[in-house]
């Protein structure tokens, strides 16, 4: 079976080459099971794989695989794989992609890709570990700007607030973090700079397969449960930020926040296509 591909750069900077969160798309899962996929993920190792699938209620489906595991949701898959979808169906700039998180409305102006997110869910931390976790991350409790929150519009993460941009780039991701497990028992915790301020400083460090902590490029998902975290805590709406991530791992990266005064949340990001190719299994 030969199955073609196309690796993208989602969250690009000014339509950087080699800027963003690099993506592979497949663009037909159909009669993939899962295993399949998930070793396919495993053959590309990067931070997601996603498989384009038929669908009678969207545009298209799609299914989201890390190295180790299927998510329900994740930001830059759902911008990467529109750009592609649109291409392969030949479709107005506005689809709907189904994923197990449901159905998420996405639309472009260009190569530049919006979606909107599913409603916010937040849960405080547990009374007391807030200084555990800043001193896992290399800080201290002055460079905590207020309490950290889980945050999920469809997958939960921990949303950790600093002070300043400064306090963001001077974060290290420690082996205690691995403590800080979400509700799927992964590790995803995403650090901020005030929103009050623009472009917001941002950073993610997440778990790979065998626990190793790794920092992220860009986390679409993360930028969404930022807007969770606008929604949650009060902040005042409408609210635009342009979120600056990746320049720790020399992947700088753009990402476009929009909250309106209703509450809700979008996502948006320039998506460049660097190449296509296939695969025999």
């Amino acid at each position: 079976m030969r199955l073609a591909f196309r690796i993208l750069n989602v969250f690009a900077a000014d339509g950087g080459r080699f800027t963003g969160n690099p993506l592979c798309v497949f663009e037909d899962g159909s009669g993939l099971s899962a295993e399949t996929m998930q070793a396919l993920a495993r053959q590309f190792n990067l931070s997601e794989t996603t498989f384009v699938l038929p669908c009678d209620h969207a545009t298209a489906a799609m299914r989201i695989f890390t190295p180790a595991m299927e998510l329900p949701f994740a930001g830059h898959p759902t911008l990467g794989t529109a750009e592609v979808v649109r291409d392969l169906r030949q479709t107005p700039a506005a689809i709907t992609l189904s994923t197990q998180a449901g159905i998420i409305p996405v639309r472009a102006q260009r190569n530049v890709w919006t979606l909107t997110a599913g409603p916010p869910r937040a849960l405080s931390l547990e009374t007391g570990r807030s200084i555990e976790l800043v001193t896992e991350l290399g800080l201290t409790a002055a460079d905590l700007a207020a309490p950290p929150l889980w945050v999920s519009t469809g997958i939960q993460q921990l949303l950790v607030p600093l002070v300043s941009a400064q306090a963001v780039e001077r974060a290290r991701a420690g082996a205690g973090l691995a403590a800080f497990a979400n509700d799927m028992g992964k590790v995803g915790i995403y650090l901020f700079s005030p929103v009050d301020a623009d472009p917001v400083s941002v950073r993610f460090f997440f778990a790979k397969a065998g626990g190793a902590l790794i920092e992220d490029p860009a986390t679409g998902s993360a930028c969404a449960n930022l807007g969770g975290y606008v929604v949650a805590t009060g902040k005042g709406l409408p609210l635009e930020r342009t979120l600056l991530q990746g320049a720790t791992v020399a992947r700088p990266s753009r990402l476009l926040l929009s909250v309106d005064q209703s509450g809700t949340i979008c996502v948006a990001g320039e998506v460049v296509e660097i190449g296509r190719g296939h695969v025999d299994i």
